[in-house]
């Protein structure tokens, strides 16, 4: 593999434009490369020579130049190509500039922008870099802070004697009974520049003191943890429960500490939680230090290569002395950081710790692409078995077909929708590796827990096989209207798959990617108790899903009715009759719109966003229209059908909009690609255009159940309801890509690469420490 994809599948995605642009520094040396053998076939006599040849010419003269320049070694300020110095540049910053010293020779100007682009990326490069140092090395003493508090926690909780040395020479000392035994231990933690004194009380009885010989000096320059820490500090009250965040309205989200059990282990997690979020961030950092390195000096070798100089040594040289090669903060923080987490969340353990500390990583599986193909190839054949049985039985023109049709379908229709869903999901999946995405920190999924295209294809395939193998059955009875003809296990098939979904939605043992379905389970259960909990990504992303599973939603509740009012051994009910049904028909449709509509308000209130008070509105206008639109299809009449069709338009309207150019980013006019915007990931244009006019034509085939104008006289009418819900899957399906898209460059504009977590303390009184 070539370094420049090599580079570009190793970077980290949000920071790829702080990263050395090595295409286009390989681009200049591209065209010198052009320039001269260009320059070499004018001045050479006779017919002009291959490429090869030419090749083969220059290398045979860098050769002979090699070795004449062994025999007399001219002055020194012959040989030197470039000279790097460091320049003052606004205050305290420094900035490397290079000299070009042979701009004068023939495609000196290529030479001279080349060492010019270099110089701007190695400055941009390292004023990243030292950004970046200097943010973690914040980040480090404000662990140490918390690790303090946490210590400190520890031993009160654990009630110890303590004396406290009424001197300021040493830290406290804490008495301990442990097992009977008194025990004396220092509580010292330290993170950054003064970490690498740690002194912790081991509640198993241990004591250790690492550090503290060697660092003597800096146990001196800071004022030790104590149990005072815990006078100065709150515990930041992370709603976790509906009944919490009820609580948290009256009271503030910082309370007291209440030294007890439960308290301190939602403290270690929360912070063992941190250090591992930073400990990723400070592996990266120390990514994107090599790389960049790398980078430099593989792009001054090319450049040595092609202009037989030797300047890599000097600029190499000038790297290496830099901040960029000198830097060792990084390292130390990681280390030291190691060193921490084993000895106070993993008991010592230091594999233990490491395998905590570091992601898992996804392992392709040859099982899943076998039993994707397996099913697959099922679900194509029962298609097929499928579609002969109706043909052969001619079952469109039976006399229970609209028994069917009302009955049997819309229990099956459910199984649909879901695989059709998955299926686009696992395309979207897809394409974001494709492309370079980073979903799984988008959504927030444990590292090494997401799932990957072809396991949402094994899933979806896997249900489409049970659905379609319950459908062939009931297909293989004659559709008789005669009841005597039906048979009670055959109708209760459908009941049956519903049932073993649900079981291995909820199984909790680990099999069938438990981890995965327990995040979706969670995300849920927070949309359906919003606005109770804190809105994150995933849970709108969710509700967002949910708002094109209204057909869905209505066959759960017509299973309920089928199974439990109706009478499904004669295939017949009478759901509609019912004014109790058909509120419920109007009320579980508006639901994931109005989960929607209030997670809007709470950010809102949270964020003071003015955008999200008319992103609410927008889903409001959508709850209006589903209810007239609904109205309208019970009762008929003109009244309701011009309040539908009118409701329908305007929402429509608002929708589109919304969609295209606040969700995709798009039209925007003065943007580097016209009427889209200034960063695509995909390089033809006209796939974004090509987007834009299918969302609005999948927008408006939503109006066609108010219009009548496409009623097809061969389509039962529970069949075009369920083919115009498919069509709002697959405009949905278009829709998470680009909206996912765009919250990727909106990550990549803030260079945010990192999920911020909660700690569990709050100093209310920085100057403590």
């Amino acid at each position: 593999m070539k370094f420049g994809k090599e580079l570009a599948s190793q970077m980290v995605q949000e920071w790829q434009t702080a990263y050395m642009d090595y295409n286009h520094l390989k681009k200049i040396l591209k065209d010198l490369m052009i320039f001269r053998q260009q320059k070499a076939l004018s001045s050479s006599p006779g017919p002009p020579a291959r490429s090869g040849s030419l090749k083969r010419r220059l290398t045979m003269y860098r050769a002979f130049s090699g070795l004449t320049g062994l025999r007399g070694s001219p002055k020194k300020n012959e040989d030197e190509v470039i000279l790097v110095s460091a320049v003052q540049h606004e205050g305290s910053e420094n900035y490397y500039q290079t000299m070009f010293l042979r701009s004068s020779e023939e495609g000196g100007q290529y030479e001279l922008e080349f060492f010019r682009r270099l110089d701007f990326e190695f400055n941009k490069v390292l004023k990243f870099y030292e950004g970046k140092v200097e943010e973690v090395k914040m980040e480090a003493d404000e662990l140490s802070k918390q690790m303090d508090a946490l210590i400190a926690l520890r031993i009160r909780v654990d009630k110890p004697y303590v004396e406290q040395d009424n001197g300021n020479s040493g830290p406290a000392t804490v008495i301990a009974s442990v097992n009977g035994v008194k025990q004396e231990f220092c509580s010292v933690f330290k993170l950054g520049a003064r970490m690498d004194v740690i002194q912790e009380v081991e509640m198993s009885g241990e004591s250790t003191f690492i550090g503290a010989e060697k660092n003597k000096k800096d146990a001196g320059n800071f004022r030790p943890a104590s149990l005072e820490v815990l006078d100065h500090v709150k515990i930041n009250v992370d709603p976790d429960t509906p009944v919490s965040t009820l609580r948290n309205l009256i009271k503030s989200s910082k309370s007291d500490l209440s030294f007890s059990k439960e308290e301190l282990r939602k403290a270690e997690a929360k912070l063992q939680q941190a250090f591992i979020e930073f400990y990723q961030q400070l592996r990266l950092l120390k990514s994107y230090c090599f790389l960049n390195t790398l980078a430099f000096s593989k792009i001054m070798k090319k450049y040595d290569k092609i202009t037989s100089r030797s300047a890599s040594k000097a600029y190499l040289e000038m790297v290496d002395k830099s901040y960029l090669g000198t830097s060792d903060e990084v390292n130390k923080l990681i280390e030291r950081l190691e060193a921490t987490f084993i000895k106070h969340f993993a008991n010592g353990n230091r594999r233990k710790g490491i395998k905590s500390l570091k992601p898992g990583h996804k392992k392709e599986r040859h099982r899943t692409t076998f039993f994707l193909g397996l099913f697959t190839g099922c679900s194509v054949g029962l298609i097929a078995a499928i579609v002969v049985t109706v043909h052969a039985q001619d079952l469109l023109n039976h006399v229970g077909r609209d028994a069917y049709m009302e009955n049997i379908f819309p229990l099956y229709s459910l199984f649909g929708f879901i695989v059709l869903h998955m299926l686009m999901y696992g395309w979207n999946t897809y394409l974001w590796r494709r492309f370079r995405v980073n979903y799984p920190f988008i959504f927030g999924f444990k590292p090494g827990t997401e799932l990957g295209f072809r396991e949402i294809f094994l899933l979806a395939s896997g249900l489409s096989v049970l659905a379609l193998a319950a459908v062939l059955s009931n297909l293989d009875m004659e559709m008789d209207p005669r009841t005597e003809s039906f048979k009670t296990l055959t109708e209760l098939v459908p009941l049956g798959l519903v049932t073993l979904v649900l079981f291995i939605t909820f199984c909790p043992f680990n099999i069938i990617f438990r981890s995965s379905r327990f995040f979706l389970i969670r995300c849920a259960w927070r949309c359906i108790c919003t606005p109770l909990y804190k809105i994150t990504l995933p849970d709108f992303f969710l509700a967002d899903q949910l708002t094109s599973q209204v057909q869905a939603f209505r066959c759960v509740q017509f299973y309920v009715c089928y199974y439990g009012w109706g009478d499904f051994k004669k295939r017949s009910n009478k759901c509609l009759d019912s004014d109790v049904y058909q509120i419920l028909y109007i009320v579980i449709a508006i639901i994931p719109f109005w989960s929607r509509f209030l997670q809007c308000l709470r950010r809102l209130f949270e964020e003071k966003e003015p955008m999200q008070g008319l992103n609410s509105l927008k889903y409001f206008s959508t709850i209006v229209a589903l209810v007239m639109r609904t109205v309208y299809d019970l009762k008929r009449g003109t009244f309701w059908r011009i309040m539908a069709a009118s409701t329908s338009g305007v929402t429509t309207v608002y929708n589109t909009y919304w969609d295209i150019v606040i969700d995709w980013g798009l039209l925007q006019r003065k943007a580097r690609n016209p009427w889209l915007r200034d960063k695509l990931l995909i390089s033809n244009k006209a796939v974004y255009f090509v987007a834009i006019i299918v969302n609005i034509l999948l927008r408006l085939v939503w109006m066609q159940l108010v219009l009548d104008f496409n009623e097809a006289p061969f389509l039962h009418r529970r069949a075009m309801v369920a083919v115009v819900a498919c069509l709002e899957i697959l405009r949905r399906g278009i829709w998470n890509f680009f909206r996912l898209e765009n919250e990727h460059f909106n990550n990549v504009g803030k260079y945010r690469a990192f999920k911020s977590v909660p700690l569990p303390f709050h100093y209310e009184d920085e100057k403590i420490m």
